[in-house]
């Protein structure tokens, strides 16, 4: 099965500040904020919730398609990606902007402030979808992730005109979007991914309860950090899934990424959906041990051995590459 991979491309500045980010909230402060953290470390990454998924599936023995908007400072990342088994031949190219940036300040509680300059992504809604999937011999999946929003839309009625399947997945763009845009984009998928927040975000920006997603989507997937995931379907119990336990913490920037990678890899296996939810949460705790998003390595072999140390059960294949 072949995925394509929409969403954003970008490079990620990674910071850490030793304090905590919540003490320096004051509470009869919030409407006036004026905060500068002395961080103690930077790291410069390859990032953007597309390529990290991308990344993912290709280490696990996939050869994902990369549909996204760059700067022409991109061939060195375009390149590592490549080597690592992307096919990033549908990357648009701008002439005049940047690639975009990711910047992000981590507390030791996992706790975030970041900031995205969105740059080359702008041009992404003249990506023309069907041409692509035509262009590079059709498709079986498509992942519809962050992205400029007009792009995102225009994914999403690509492929209802054309009848690919698709995943709605628009994660940190909730908060720009409005509920029509937001109803627009999840109507029809075959998965909705979403984190516990942006679960509850999603149900107020649209209107609609748990039940009228339920019955829009096939699958609501729901990340919930060390509590594992999620699964919702209309009519079948609610499947609360582990996280693998004991994960080492060094960056949480990107597990989420890594999740869907390793959902979607057992997905186009024809795996159910426990399994798949397994093998999300397998990737995520590799992610969460390294500093960056595309840094962590893994395998096929590997991501088996640490499911069957997590879970003591029968493993599926996440790919047919051995």
């Amino acid at each position: 099965m072949r995925i394509a991979v929409t969403g954003s491309i970008a490079t990620d500045h990674l910071m850490t500040f030793p304090g905590r980010i919540a003490d320096q909230l004051l509470a009869d402060r919030l409407d006036h904020v004026s905060l500068s953290f002395l961080v103690d470390t930077l790291e410069i990454r390859d990032g953007g919730v597309a390529a990290n998924i991308a990344y993912g599936l290709a280490c696990l023995g996939h050869r994902p398609l990369l549909v996204g908007a760059v700067g022409v400072d991109f061939h060195p990342y375009g390149q590592r990606l490549a080597e690592r088994g992307v096919d990033v031949s549908a990357v648009h190219i701008s002439t005049t902007r940047h690639t975009a940036r990711f910047l992000c300040t981590t507390d030791p509680d996992g706790n975030q402030i970041a900031s995205f300059y969105p740059g080359a992504m702008t041009e992404a809604s003249a990506i023309d979808l069907a041409g692509v999937v035509r262009d590079h011999g059709g498709v079986d999946l498509v992942h519809i992730g962050a992205d400029d929003p007009s792009a995102m839309l225009g994914h999403t009625r690509a492929c209802r005109a054309h009848g690919l399947r698709f995943i709605a997945d628009p994660s940190q763009q909730l908060a720009r979007l409005d509920g029509e845009e937001i109803r627009e984009l999840v109507d029809g998928a075959d998965h909705l991914f979403t984190n516990e927040y942006e679960h509850g975000l999603l149900l107020a920006k649209t209107g609609w309860t748990r039940a009228d997603v339920l019955k829009r989507v096939g699958t609501w997937v729901t990340t919930l950090g060390e509590k594992g995931s999620r699964i919702e379907r209309a009519d079948d119990p609610t499947l609360d899934i582990p996280a693998v336990p004991e994960a080492t913490v060094a960056d949480p920037t990107g597990v989420g990424d890594a999740f869907r990678a390793g959902y979607l890899a057992s997905l186009t296996m024809g795996q159910n959906a426990v399994a798949c939810a397994r093998a999300g949460s397998a990737l995520a705790a590799l992610a969460l041990s390294s500093v960056g998003t595309q840094t962590y390595t893994a395998s096929p072999s590997r991501l088996r051995d640490l499911l069957t140390a997590a879970y003591n059960a029968d493993v599926p294949a996440v790919t047919d590459q051995p």
